[in-house]
């Protein structure tokens, strides 16, 4: 009994550290995508963005590539767009928020480099995106892939 219970136990911690390294891998190209474009629409003379401006946009691109790359490869979600598309532009809004205020605070305010927003960003909003991809945008898995839920 003992030996099946750790078995399980090991079971569900490789499935959670498969979970995490999607998620990982995925949040890694995003937010690579996320950075190089803010980086690159603040730098560009010829677009001329703000810091704020180069952080929404780079963010809502990034997010478009999140959604599907996260839908298919980390949750493996057999879920309907409508309903996890809905839930994940409200997660989304919350990080844009998080975007809009990390340049504004930091650069506009406090007189910090772009570079220092841009990296609060790309910190603080995965932290909370894993939780609340997990269990409430893409809560409905594929076949067996309920197992990479943790309890």
């Amino acid at each position: 009994m003992r030996a099946a219970r750790m078995s399980e136990d090991r079971s569900t911690a490789g499935a959670g550290l498969k979970l995490l390294a999607r998620f990982g891998l995925v949040g890694i190209a995003a937010t690579v995508l996320y950075a190089a474009l803010a980086i690159g629409l603040v730098e560009s003379k010829w677009i001329g963005l703000s810091p704020v401006q180069a952080s929404l946009a780079a963010y809502a691109a990034a997010a478009v590539f999140s959604y599907f790359a996260h839908k298919s490869v980390t949750f493996m979600s057999s879920g309907s767009h409508r309903s996890e598309a809905a839930r994940f532009l409200l997660l989304t809004a919350t990080g844009f928020a998080v975007a809009y205020a990390a340049p504004a605070l930091l650069t506009a305010k406090l007189g910090l480099p772009p570079i220092i927003a841009i990296l609060v960003t790309c910190l603080l909003v995965p932290a909370v995106n894993l939780l609340m991809l997990d269990r409430w945008v893409f809560a409905q898995r594929g076949p067996g892939e309920q197992g990479d839920r943790s309890t």
